[in-house]
């Protein structure tokens, strides 16, 4: 029997926050591939409308069941994506160097995103069947060490160092969250700074340079150091107001690259300037906010570890792409959630976004 306390639940709020970011985002993407409309701009501006309708689709589906119900399917969940993990390095399709893509008839997408989803279901499990007062040691989380180093290691194979960092970053806030001794935590620096030379030569040629790049723009700017500078040059050159719709002279002239995708958010300094920025940054930290909420509100451990999980996967893509267009991070490749082009993204973080909503819509339940 239908409970109506869910549709009393329904929270228009989150809803109408994902409204607004998706209609900036097409109204940007529109502006970043306006000079080829008749080439490959136009497709890529229609195929993102379509994206954003099929993930508000599965959205809307991620909230018919109840959330509860994947505590069960966690580890299934987790064993397929795997699975599509390795299927990519054998059968995947190799783009700009990397072989990230599965091929599905017409279509093609990304096991990674995947990945994302299910890392967190297995943890939310794992830590919800724990008390909220138990003190972690490191020999306490060699489960979920283990958990998430198989899908990372599988990712930098790839290599997608980008997926990868945001995955291990994304895992570590829920961690933090559970409560773990300051001892262990003070091992785990030390160590993880003790291997970070072997992790370094572990890097592939390209991904040493954007580093380097990183520490000293100035070093190659025609070459590893192109993409930072001219989109420093764009989001400068916005100031205050920004130059208005469809005038950056960066975004026209295609001197900055990638511009539907990783450096989408520079399109936008460009042309709405300082306050534009500003207003995209606080609608994400609402989202960031009110997920969090909702976190808090869950009747149930599982529920609000799946949920502060799905905020880390939000905020952390944020900070890790507005950091890479401003030279604050070295450049890995991440697009900005909800906002560059990309199926795969996209259609993860609507799902995510979805399992958010269940979350709060049932807040008056108790597991």
């Amino acid at each position: 029997m239908f409970d109506r306390r869910l549709i009393q639940n329904f929270d228009w709020v989150l809803l109408l926050l994902l409204l607004i970011v998706a209609a900036i985002s097409i109204l940007n993407l529109y502006s970043a591939t306006y000079a080829t409309h008749n080439e490959f701009g136009f497709q890529v501006f229609v195929k993102q409308i379509y994206w954003f309708l099929i993930g508000f689709i599965l959205f809307f589906l991620m909230t018919t069941f109840n959330y509860y119900a994947l505590e069960r399917l966690a580890y299934p969940i987790y064993f397929f994506s795997i699975g599509l993990l390795v299927l990519v390095l054998i059968v995947g399709k190799t783009a700009s160097g990397s072989q990230r893509w599965l091929n599905l008839g017409p279509v093609s997408f990304q096991a990674s995103e995947l990945a994302k989803i299910a890392i967190l279901l297995v943890l939310a499990k794992f830590f919800s069947e724990k008390g909220w007062h138990q003190e972690y040691r490191l020999r306490d989380l060699w489960q979920p060490f283990l958990l998430i180093s198989i899908p990372t290691a599988l990712i930098l194979k790839e290599p997608d160092l980008g997926t990868a960092l945001l995955l291990v970053v994304v895992s570590f806030s829920i961690i933090l969250l559970v409560k773990v001794k300051w001892k262990s935590l003070a091992i785990l620096v030390v160590s993880t700074l003790s291997v970070a030379p072997f992790i370094w030569s572990g890097l592939k040629e390209y991904q040493r340079l954007r580093v380097l790049t990183f520490l000293r723009p100035e070093m190659d700017p025609l070459g590893a150091g192109y993409h930072i500078n001219q989109s420093k040059i764009a989001i400068g050159s916005g100031l205050f107001w920004g130059k208005g719709f469809l005038k950056g002279t960066q975004t026209r002239l295609h001197f900055l690259p990638e511009q539907h995708t990783d450096f989408a958010f520079s399109v936008l300094a460009e042309e709405w300037g300082f306050m534009g920025s500003v207003i995209l940054l606080l609608l994400y930290l609402f989202l960031v906010l009110w997920g969090l909420k909702i976190a808090m509100n869950s009747k149930d451990k599982f529920g609000s570890l799946l949920a502060v999980g799905i905020v880390a996967i939000i905020f952390w893509q944020v900070v890790i792409n507005v950091g890479m267009v401003t030279g604050l991070l070295p450049v890995v490749g991440n697009p900005l959630v909800l906002f560059s082009y990309g199926g795969s993204s996209l259609i993860s973080t609507m799902a995510a976004t979805g399992l958010l909503m269940n979350i709060s819509m049932r807040r008056f339940m108790f597991q």
